[in-house]
């Protein structure tokens, strides 16, 4: 494994800074993970700072031991303003597409509400106060109840968007690099161990039945990886000029 780069390493003391310092100031989670745009919560800033924000010391562990291990050799490859450029954008779209999601899942949810009688002001006063009616729930169903909800109410944190990003540019790029991971006993070429991990982050976000675990923003790895492998393909298509870029 290559020597760690500089932009990996800020960025890696950045993310363990504000992990450390939001166990002394939990409150520092409401500001700086993202809600949804239309939760009162939400501030223009939240699409920049989530990607910096971790739920659990597992969480961060394994975004960070990603970051280290692909990063470092995009980095190399690309320089650094460049290399940060793609992990932002990767990480910005990410979140739209998680947001995406969530806006379709919201608003069906919504106009249901509404066609069975509720009043849509009143639904997104008691959503902002956080209190749920239950007869909602008799209308939608508990499948559509609970992506209502948790569409509105539940925020979301961290840099695994921006590393699936990572993850398929360095499976594009490198295809045929033999991965040896903690949690597979024998390697695995990239172009086979990355797709494998976005289809099953996409059958979790569609079916519901996630594989890795709860409260997993599954859209938002495919939206990451998706978005890695397009700015990919763009660069490779119009041969990007590198010495546009300060390295």
């Amino acid at each position: 494994m290559m020597q760690m780069t500089e932009t990996v390493k800020q960025l890696l003391i950045i993310n363990i800074i504000l992990f450390i310092g939001c166990m002394f100031v939990p409150a520092a989670n409401e500001y700086l993970a993202v809600w949804y745009f239309e939760n009162p919560l939400f501030k223009f800033w939240q699409p920049i700072t989530y990607m910096f924000m971790h739920a659990s010391l597992g969480h961060i562990f394994f975004n960070m031991f990603a970051l280290y291990a692909f990063g470092s050799t995009l980095e190399y490859m690309w320089g650094p303003k460049k290399f940060l450029f793609f992990y932002i954008s990767c990480g910005l779209g990410s979140l739209l597409f998680h947001m995406g999601i969530n806006y379709f899942q919201f608003h069906d949810a919504l106009d249901i509400l509404v066609s069975a009688g509720f009043n849509q002001t009143e639904i997104y006063n008691s959503l902002a106060s956080e209190q749920a009616d239950s007869r909602w729930l008799q209308v939608l169903g508990q499948e559509d109840y609970i992506s209502f909800i948790r569409a509105y109410w539940t925020p979301m944190v961290g840099a695994s968007g921006a590393i699936y990003g990572l993850l398929a540019a360095f499976a594009f790029l490198f295809p045929n690099a033999e991965l040896a991971l903690m949690f597979i006993p024998i390697p695995i070429k990239a172009k086979i161990f990355v797709p494998i991990l976005i289809l099953i982050d996409l059958f979790s976000g569609v079916t519901g039945r996630s594989i890795m675990g709860d409260n997993i923003a599954h859209f938002a790895h495919v939206g990451g990886a998706l978005v890695g492998i397009l700015i990919v393909l763009y660069w490779k298509k119009n041969q990007f000029n590198q010495n546009r870029w300060d390295r």
